[in-house]
């Protein structure tokens, strides 16, 4: 399937872009009021429709060239890199389920190598890295890696291509190497010395690089680089490794570290982020490692350039491109990318590079701008970015031939796939693939514009207006700095449900009762809120999942190592934040805060608890039952975070502890600072409310339903606290998802429940403006008079319509008893027949002993079989005949 975005549509779309910002309008022109953010899709849904394609974190996809579709619709897949076959006529683009391969420059898909019509069902392709050669018969080969993680499989593959069909003919295993769980084989650079082939392949979860005489598999010599190695380059007589991690720590330091998934490496206290990145220097003769270089922060894409006198290296974290001489292997250079200007805030994300033919240009995936960078090379501190050539979602690999710049978009559209009853899951995405002509000046000109249209740039310019003396506090302040009404805010992050399933039965938002799991009877608080205060039915998580979900509610983006892991999550889970490679340069919106002097408190997020005594559930349960107190103890790997951590609120362990014990916690400390004299309760509190994820029909668990009405009670109850105590005029809370992966949305895989509880938010009336997680924290950010942190945070609309300045309403808010049991109990498996048993049996099994862990379809078939009996599952729904997998529903 192709999609093409003919001239005409090209220059519709730029006027449309140019009639929404004038990228040229002065500072001192920009209007006082919060209604210069706004724009016209900020009334649409995130549907798929016509023109620019809308996504949940405040950009629009309106892409330069053709764009091809490929894969699987039934799958969460994604394009990650590219090469050219020999011939130039075809391109190997590597994507999270195989190869696919295709005719150039009209972008057609010719075959698609797919694992699981192989023999090695269950892998994924790793990062990035395929390579092609051509043997001594003249048969054109194709080198990549993938790994399966269950079982710490690792291969490198060689595929034969003929003329329109590929297949596997050998593959090389790989073993783990302590601590390793995998050895995780990643980028691959083929050379010929001395009349043979050799293969130098980055081995990720090992932290080696392997030189393998191809003639006979042999392995020459293996050096040890620094942690998480991600690409490699060959220039002259040495290879270059990009250390994602940077180096590793020695024994005994007096700097900070902490954990990476296999071991610690340098961290910023200030943020728990890696605070280094380096390139290893090896030598290709006898595998000597000869220094290890400092470049930027999560140095990725790595590129030799013409007669390898330089090599180029993305710098993920940094928004930058560090270029170092081989000569000597110095640092002389590094260019800035950063579409919104030098003074621009993070986020702007380099993952991959390309070269033209001369080397005279290096074009540069810029992820999170949805964008590539064009880069004129120059002597030292003379290379410029020319402009920006807007992409589908996350441009990865780059190829440039002849004329033509191919991009793997790893985002690409999203989760997008339904069928005509408009049904979507976060789990169904196609990969894509872009062609686009090299554009002259003229025309790279009006992409750049376009590029920065579609990032909304013009907003960064609002954030950095001064704050006015002698303004009069409101609930969100026009400009960071002014007075707000507020004091005190409170953010709640749930798991893992879509606005139909909960609140689908409301008819006074854009719901769909068919999909509604855990409607009004489930989660009478929810709905309460909803009419009480108001109700959001175009509000949007921003990831797909909780790995992605908790980055952006706690820091407003994710950085590269997340999107190059995404699906995969090869190294780490990072639904709680025990990853220092997860982490985005500025951190999260705790040091946002503690680093501009406010007071924050942290419960459960972040935190990794450990339970003393009773494990189960009944037993952790019957504690509550009897008033007695839960022995446990909360640990955090991030330093900033231990102070302001509560110690007696449980972080998520799972499915075995009530969000009673939670909300317990919460209101009792609330008690406690009201009886203390002035108001010291913190300015910013973030809590983690995570029992509405389930656990399935697991026995000795209660119901799915239970478990979301043990979530729904708690939330009440916390928000009657709050509402009955001498802070409530001053405060503001916030409720959102982490994710809405677990159920069907009839708008958008995304669309999830959010909520804003304040004395000046008693609306009784229906939000309809599309705001997201990103929007929630921008809002957070301005009404505590905090600059943003990145720029996504920097671009997101602040949520005024959730506010009157005018309405302070005092009105108490009254908890609502649960109408479910919350020890409702899965019935033993003894008990059961049929799907009923087969559904308990699966989640129990180990798959699902973990968050987010196991089958993440079968887990949304076990959780719709529990609430709606034997009713057709919505799958049916979701997608075309052509993509619908075989399922006893």
């Amino acid at each position: 399937m192709q999609r093409a975005y003919l001239a005409e549509k090209a220059a519709r779309m730029r006027l449309f872009f140019l009639s929404l910002i004038s990228l040229s309008i002065s500072l001192g022109a920009l209007a006082q009021t919060t209604d210069e953010y706004r724009r016209p899709y900020d009334t649409s849904t995130l549907e798929p429709g016509k023109g620019a394609i809308l996504l949940p974190y405040n950009r629009l996809i309106n892409p330069a060239g053709t764009v091809l579709h490929f894969g699987s619709g039934a799958l969460e897949n994604h394009s990650l890199d590219a090469v050219l076959l020999p011939g130039g006529d075809v391109l190997a683009v590597e994507d999270r389920y195989g190869v696919a391969f295709v005719r150039v420059p009209d972008n057609q898909l010719i075959f698609r190598l797919d694992y699981g019509k192989e023999a090695f069902r269950g892998c994924m392709s790793t990062y990035s890295g395929i390579k092609t050669y051509t043997d001594a018969d003249g048969q054109v080969h194709v080198l990549w890696s993938a790994s399966e993680t269950g079982h710490g499989k690792a291969y490198l593959f060689d595929a034969l291509w003929g003329k329109d069909t590929a297949q596997i003919v050998s593959y090389y295993a790989f073993k783990a190497e302590d601590p390793a769980p995998l050895a995780l084989p990643n980028d691959i650079a083929v050379a010929v010395e001395d009349g043979g082939m050799y293969v130098y392949l980055v081995l990720n979860g090992n932290s080696k690089l392997e030189k393998i005489r191809w003639s006979d598999r042999s392995i020459v010599w293996e050096a040890s680089t620094g942690m998480a190695p991600y690409g490699v380059a060959l220039a002259g007589g040495k290879a270059y490794v990009s250390n994602w991690a940077g180096p590793v720590p020695p024994d005994s330091t007096d700097r900070e570290t902490a954990g990476i998934p296999y071991g610690r490496v340098f961290i910023d206290p200030r943020t728990g982020a890696t605070a280094q990145g380096t390139v290893s220097v090896i030598d290709r003769t006898s595998g000597q490692v000869l220094r290890e270089v400092g470049v930027g922060l999560h140095p990725n894409a790595i590129l030799a350039g013409p007669g390898g006198r330089e090599v180029y290296v993305a710098n993920g974290n940094s928004d930058n491109v560090s270029v170092l001489r081989t000569e000597d292997d110095a640092v002389i250079d590094s260019i800035a990318i950063q579409l919104a200007g030098a003074d621009a805030f993070i986020g702007d994300t380099p993952d991959g590079l390309a070269l033209d033919t001369e080397g005279k240009t290096l074009f540069v995936s810029a992820g999170m701008d949805n964008a590539v960078a064009v880069v004129a090379l120059g002597e030292p501190g003379k290379s410029k970015v020319k402009g920006f050539i807007p992409t589908e979602a996350y441009p990865a690999g780059l190829v440039v031939s002849k004329g033509y710049l191919y991009v793997a978009n790893l985002e690409g559209e999203g989760a997008r796939v339904a069928n005509e009853n408009k049904a979507y899951n976060s789990h169904h995405q196609e990969a894509t693939l872009s062609a686009i002509p090299l554009p002259d000046e003229r025309q790279l000109r009006s992409y750049t514009t376009w590029a920065k249209a579609n990032n909304f740039v013009f907003r960064t310019e609002l954030t950095k207006l001064p704050a006015r003396q002698g303004v009069q506090p409101v609930p969100v302040p026009e400009r960071i700095g002014e007075p707000s009404l507020f004091k005190h805010v409170i953010y709640i992050i749930k798991e893992n449900r879509t606005y139909d399933q909960v609140l689908g039965d409301m008819p006074e938002g854009n719901g769909a009762p068919s999909l509604c799991m855990y409607g009004d009877t489930v989660t009478p608080n929810q709905h309460k809120i909803a009419r009480s205060f108001l109700l959001f039915d175009n509000y949007y998580a921003s990831g797909k999942c909780s790995a992605e979900g908790h980055q952006w509610t706690d820091e407003g983006m994710v950085t590269d190592y997340v999107e190059k892991n995404v699906r995969a999550w090869f190294r780490s889970y990072p639904h709680v934040q025990t990853d220092a490679l997860v982490y985005d340069k500025e951190g999260f919106i705790w040091n946002n805060a503690l680093d501009h002097g406010k007071s924050v408190r942290i419960y459960g997020e972040a935190t990794t608890v450990f339970v003393n005594g009773p494990q189960n559930w009944t037993d952790i349960y019957g504690l509550l039952a009897r008033d007695q107190p839960l022995s446990f103890f909360n640990t955090t790997t991030i330093s900033r975070v231990r102070p302001i951590l509560d110690t007696l609120y449980p972080g998520f362990d799972g499915p075995n502890i009530s969000d009673q014990f939670r909300a317990n916690a919460f209101i009792q400390e609330l008690h406690d600072f009201e009886k203390k004299p002035g108001d010291q309760w913190p300015e910013l509190m973030v809590l983690a409310l995570p029992n509405d994820h389930t656990v399935g029909t697991r026995p000795g668990n209660p119901s799915p339903e239970s478990m979301v009405a043990d979530n729904d009670l708690a939330l009440g109850r916390i928000v009657d606290a709050v509402s009955q105590s001498r802070f409530w005029d001053s405060t503001a809370i916030f409720v959102t998802e982490d994710d809405s992966q677990a159920g069907w949305d009839h708008v958008s895989a995304y669309r999830t429940t959010g909520f804003v509880i304040s004395p000046y938010s008693r609306l009784h009336r229906t939000i309809h403006t599309n705001y997201n997680q990103v929007s929630m924290l921008r809002t957070i950010e301005q009404i505590l008079g905090i600059p943003p942190m990145n720029m996504l945070d920097a671009t997101a609309v602040p949520m005024t319509d959730c506010f009157d300045a005018t309405g302070l309403d005092r009105t108490v808010y009254h908890w609502q008893p649960n109408r479910i049991p919350l020890d409702k109990m899965n019935p033993d498996v003894a008990l059961l027949t049929g799907k009923a048993k087969r559904y308990a049996l699966a989640s129990a099994s180990p798959q699902f002993a973990h968050i987010d862990g196991g089958n993440d379809d079968l887990l949304n078939h076990i959780l719709w079989f529990a609430a709606n009996g034997n009713k057709p599952y919505p799958q049916a729904m979701v997608l075309p005949k052509r993509l619908r997998k075989d399922h006893d529903d």
